[in-house]
């Protein structure tokens, strides 16, 4: 037997948004606050996050909405420099991308 699971997603976008949607994940903020890592998303754009990485250390997925915050577990060892890629319009990565904890 063969199971196979398939996400899609599908978004409602107005059509003259100001940010284009490439631009949009380099937008993302990151916030520290206890043991936990708040995405912050000031785009109209949902963004899809993978490959999330605090210092050496591997965090979940996570979804951020428009204008909105997603929130992940974040080890008390974790280093401060992010690096991360999202999802594109097209389902592929994009490239590697750096952000800073405030």
């Amino acid at each position: 037997q063969l199971a196979i699971i398939s996400r899609i997603k599908l978004y409602y976008r107005p059509a003259k948004l100001a940010l284009p949607p490439d631009q949009a994940a380099e937008k993302l903020r990151f916030r520290r606050s206890a043991n936990s890592l708040t995405l912050i998303n000031p785009t109209p754009y949902y963004l899809t996050v993978t490959e999330l990485n605090a210092g050496a250390r591997v965090l979940e997925n996570a979804l951020v909405p428009p204008m909105g915050e997603s929130t992940v577990k974040l080890p008390s060892d974790a280093g401060s420099n992010i690096t991360y890629r999202t999802i594109n319009d097209y389902g592929a990565l994009t490239p590697k991308m750096t952000g800073v904890m405030e």
